[in-house]
């Protein structure tokens, strides 16, 4: 039916090759100087898959870089964000979580343990594409955000519900199950 699919691998591999191969020539276009700080920022974002937080960023760098601090890759994250570098993902309005993926796409989340994926949903493009006007908003483009549970969620919360049914029913919960069932 639809033709959306998480981005996997090897797109990955492709996408990060490309971007910090071009990522010295974008910060002197814009102004900013190269520094290992920079680029092991970069490198940190691009690298993970899961969108990770600024202290996620933070330990990454920091096995390269033993005297980078906490509040030196919030700076650069935000700086990222503003110059086009990076976007700020903030899943089900948790920690803010970082994307290196900066061409238009979407996000599938899971409720469980918040992991966060890019998934390609072209129809979903050309719904926004297909909206000039919200009202008096004219619309420049959007991000879908799709909840649901991944499979390691999905596994643990049938392995839980399998114990929950097999062990034996207390008196309250066996009162509850007739109620329901009646």
């Amino acid at each position: 039916m639809g033709t959306a699919k998480l981005l996997d691998s090897q797109w990955r591999s492709s996408y990060v090759t490309q971007r910090l191969k071009a990522f010295a020539q974008r910060c002197r276009e814009r102004g900013m100087s190269v520094t290992p700080q920079r680029l092991g920022v970069i490198k940190a974002l691009l690298t993970c898959e899961n969108h990770p937080s600024a202290e996620e960023v933070f330990v990454r760098v920091r096995r390269h870089q033993k005297h980078i601090s906490l509040a030196t890759v919030h700076r650069i994250l935000e700086q990222f964000c503003r110059v086009g570098e990076a976007r700020k993902v903030t899943p089900l309005h948790d920690t803010a979580r970082y994307d290196g993926h900066v061409e238009p796409h979407h996000h599938v989340v899971c409720v469980g343990c918040r992991c966060v994926r890019d998934v390609e949903i072209p129809e979903a493009d050309r719904l926004l594409k297909s909206i000039p006007n919200l009202g008096e908003f004219a619309v420049l483009g959007g991000s879908l955000e799709v909840y649901a549970l991944c499979a390691k969620c999905r596994s643990k919360s049938q392995k839980t519900s399998n114990r929950r049914n097999s062990r034996p029913k207390t008196k309250s919960e066996a009162a509850c199950l007739s109620v329901q069932a009646t």
